[in-house]
């Protein structure tokens, strides 16, 4: 069986604008994604707990944008809108794994800031290396077995409404709208067992973080302010554009539903962090900025 993906337009000139930009972003991300995970596993400075996850973090973006992007491409240069049965169903378990994955991560990473600068003593014990190894090794597992139940679910409901998915990629929302089995309800259920997680996994990162700005505004010195801000900031910034964008997209009232503004929105949730979370961590950062450039400095010029 072929599923096809809707969103694709006839015109030749609108496809290669489409691939020319998508080519634009992947290969940003490829960059940006690429010299932090670099630049952390080059520099001894930056093995600490927040770098370690930082690092995890990048592999997870540089999976995301390299399951749905690349196909994409390939469709519009080639004029064509098919994938394989099998082909989509590894391309939703690949994104729901690696996306259910990063949200965990990140809300490990508000742990880590929170014990860096509300409990700094209790650090080194509660975020060892082992700790770090265990998180890290909870936040891919628990999106493996997420993605898992997701795609067994969808894929064991009869599409009888079409093979058109109304998409550029292959998610759970089109492919339930091709079902017109009660069994969808299983997948209802599941997605609303999974966003309620979800809910727990933000309430925690707004409770650290309130209890973060309370530490930060009794600082006695502002440099002090900024130094600690400058390691929280990025991660937040991160935390509100992945949130918004995947709820809006997904929460979305009915009544301001279309195709093209779908599409718009599974973009900026899915295709833009990935290229847009390398540079407000490195922003920010000056640890990570002279990682990076002393890396470039030394692939540039050759220098030690």
């Amino acid at each position: 069986m072929i599923v096809e993906m809707l969103w694709q337009s006839d015109t030749r000139e609108l496809q290669l604008l489409h691939f020319w930009l998508f080519l634009g972003i992947y290969l940003a991300a490829l960059l940006g994604n690429g010299l932090i995970i670099t630049a952390i596993a080059s520099d001894h400075r930056l093995h600490t707990p927040m770098y370690f996850f930082l690092l995890n973090l990048s592999i997870l973006d540089l999976g995301c944008i390299s399951t749905t992007v690349p196909k994409s491409m390939a469709n519009s240069l080639w004029d064509t809108r098919a994938i394989s049965y099998s082909g989509c169903a590894a391309q939703l378990f690949l994104f729901a794994s690696l996306l259910v994955a990063e949200y965990y991560l990140l809300t490990v990473m508000a742990y880590d800031r929170y014990v860096a600068i509300c409990q700094p003593l209790h650090y080194g014990t509660l975020l060892g290396s082992r700790a770090c190894v265990h998180m890290a090794a909870a936040a891919w597992g628990n999106g493996f077995v997420t993605a898992l139940l997701h795609t067994a679910n969808t894929f064991s409901l009869p599409l009888c409404k079409g093979n058109a998915v109304d998409q550029f990629f292959c998610e759970i929302p089109p492919l339930l709208k091709l079902s017109c089995s009660h069994a969808y309800l299983r997948e209802v259920g599941l997605i609303v067992l999974t966003l309620s997680l979800g809910l727990g996994f933000f309430i925690f990162i707004v409770v650290s973080y309130v209890q973060i700005f309370r530490a930060v505004l009794r600082i006695p010195s502002e440099q002090g302010q900024h130094k600690t801000f400058s390691t929280c900031l990025p991660h937040l910034a991160v935390v509100s554009l992945f949130v918004s964008t995947v709820v809006f997209a997904h929460l979305k009232p009915p009544s301001i539903s279309s195709p093209s503004l779908n599409v718009v929105v599974t973009v900026l949730y899915s295709v833009v962090p990935p290229a847009l979370n390398p540079l407000i961590y490195s922003m920010r950062n000056k640890e990570l900025k002279n990682a990076l450039r002393n890396l470039i400095r030394e692939v540039v010029f050759q220098e030690k």
